[in-house]
């Protein structure tokens, strides 16, 4: 028998995030589907991230080191039957909680994919945005929500990694059950990332990605995800996404650029 309105527990992980953490919380308490528990696991902010993260959850967990030993801490603390794993940089639109419940419910799935806008006013998120777009349900995408039984099975997050760690509980869930993505959408918020800030986060990443690559030794999907082929054009022009590089050519040349300064790193990582 289905229980029908489902515990959600929202697990937000945090560090020295006042900035956007309010609008994230707020977001989660605004959802038309109202039966959550929110859950934040911070790794000891120094700024006032406990103080508002107090106003809002229902639990406030400290933790580090990495995220996927937060949002385990986060997950294994949880009351839900689903999940729903944020960053705290972003913010859900009214109805996503409600839609992902439905969507389990009636689809019978384990994961699911949830589209995201990148906000901000610079060029550079801009062209972030304009990329993300091409990566919705792909093997370069992650499930944000997925049943508490699939994460059981799972074992969580591999603490392990601190590099493609959402890619390889991907993996996990694909492996063992079915996922889908839906309509509603979040916001990623991108407004003080630059060029030089997105590019550092990549290089701290590329340096450990390796880990990542070593567990899934001859894998398609991770040949995929840091080959160049599939992450470099097949990507941008399946399923006939190659028109919006040909209405946003503009767009397209500078998210190009981006791509060839992240690939570099990448190469950089492998030499070392």
């Amino acid at each position: 028998m289905q229980i029908k309105h489902p515990l959600v527990s929202v697990i937000v992980t945090t560090k020295n995030s006042e900035t956007t953490l309010r609008k994230c919380l707020t977001s989660v308490r605004n959802q038309t589907y109202k039966n959550i528990e929110l859950i934040i696991v911070d790794n000891y902010s120094n700024d006032k991230t406990y103080t508002i993260s107090k106003r809002f959850a229902d639990k406030v967990i400290k933790r580090g080191h990495e995220r996927s030993a937060q949002r385990n801490v986060g997950a294994n603390t949880s009351k839900g039957l689903y999940l729903l794993f944020l960053d705290s940089d972003m913010y859900l639109t009214k109805n996503v909680i409600k839609e992902c419940v439905e969507f389990v419910k009636i689809k019978n799935v384990d994961g699911l994919y949830i589209p995201e806008k990148i906000i901000g006013s610079s060029f550079y998120v801009k062209i972030r945005n304009f990329e993300r777009q091409f990566y919705t349900g792909t093997v370069i995408d992650a499930v944000r929500f997925v049943s508490k039984k699939i994460f059981d099975k799972i074992g969580g997050f591999d603490e392990k990694l601190y590099a493609g760690e959402d890619w390889d509980f991907d993996k996990q869930v694909r492996r063992m059950g079915k996922t889908a993505t839906i309509k509603s959408f979040l916001h990623h918020d991108e407004s003080t990332s630059n060029f030089f800030s997105y590019i550092q986060k990549k290089a701290y990443y590329s340096l450990d990605i390796k880990h990542y690559r070593d567990k899934w030794p001859n894998d398609n999907d991770v040949q995929k995800q840091l080959g160049f082929w599939y992450r470099y054009m097949q990507v941008f022009i399946e399923n006939g996404k190659w028109k919006h590089l040909i209405k946003n050519p503009i767009l397209t040349c500078g998210m190009m650029c981006l791509k060839i300064c992240v690939g570099a790193l990448y190469l950089l990582s492998r030499i070392k």
